[in-house]
């Protein structure tokens, strides 16, 4: 059981719920959101979240989680973006700001409603319940700039490939794989399968040739070394 868990304080009948809506999700994610249920705490729900189109987090994938507290459902989870990103209703340490986390929160919502409206708050922010202020305040006064601040954060923190670090959890057989890079020499691609028979099927004129070079390479030093030497006694 882990430390933080909250398994062991809520009531076995909101845990099947818990359970419940969790496994249907896996199932039937909402459409640009991934799930990935831990199986040692039910209470703590990871996601990944793709960046809408049309706004400065497309392309991104944003990693968030939702932490089920003691009095779930009768309190809204928490919810924090683990990748960072720059957006108003963001803290700096992640923690989101949106009413169906506050007062707006039904326990008949369920935890897909709460994924939809976080998604929806990467198209449609609102500034005026920011956390992050300097986000809020670009987004009132100047639209380009909070844009491109918006966009740098999310190239460098939710894009895979150099430079970024992909934000969803990686899986050896989920989504794209990590690029080689040409200057690193372990991860320069080895010889073509074609080539490796090839080579193996000419080891043994390989080896003569090597042989026979050394043998005329022996030859050529000790007819250079005669030669020298007669035009020394000549000169004699």
């Amino acid at each position: 059981m882990l430390v933080n868990s909250n398994v062991e304080n809520l009531p076995p009948h909101v845990l099947r719920l818990v359970y419940k809506e969790v496994s249907a999700l896996a199932a039937d994610p909402p459409e640009g959101i991934k799930i990935y249920p831990s199986e040692e705490d039910i209470t703590e729900l990871h996601t990944a979240i793709e960046g809408p189109e049309g706004t400065p987090f497309a392309g991104g994938i944003f990693r968030m989680r939702l932490v089920l507290g003691k009095d779930f459902p009768a309190v809204p989870p928490k919810g924090y973006f683990l990748t960072k990103i720059f957006h108003p209703n963001v803290g700096h340490k992640g923690e989101i700001c949106v009413n169906v986390l506050k007062r707006d929160w039904k326990a008949e919502l369920g935890l897909r409603h709460i994924l939809l409206t976080i998604k929806c708050l990467l198209i449609h922010p609102n500034p005026e319940s920011a956390l992050n202020e300097e986000a809020g305040r670009l987004l009132l006064e100047d639209y380009a700039e909070y844009e491109s601040r918006a966009r740098l954060l999310t190239e460098i923190h939710a894009m895979g490939g150099p430079g970024g670090t992909s934000g969803a959890p990686q899986d050896p057989n989920d989504g794209p794989q990590p690029k080689k890079h040409a200057g690193d020499p372990t991860k320069r691609a080895g010889p073509s399968a074609a080539a490796v028979p090839a080579a193996l099927g000419n080891g043994a004129n390989g080896a003569s040739t090597t042989t026979s070079n050394s043998s005329s390479s022996t030859n050529n030093v000790a007819g250079k070394k005669k030669a020298d030497k007669k035009r020394a006694l000549r000169r004699l």
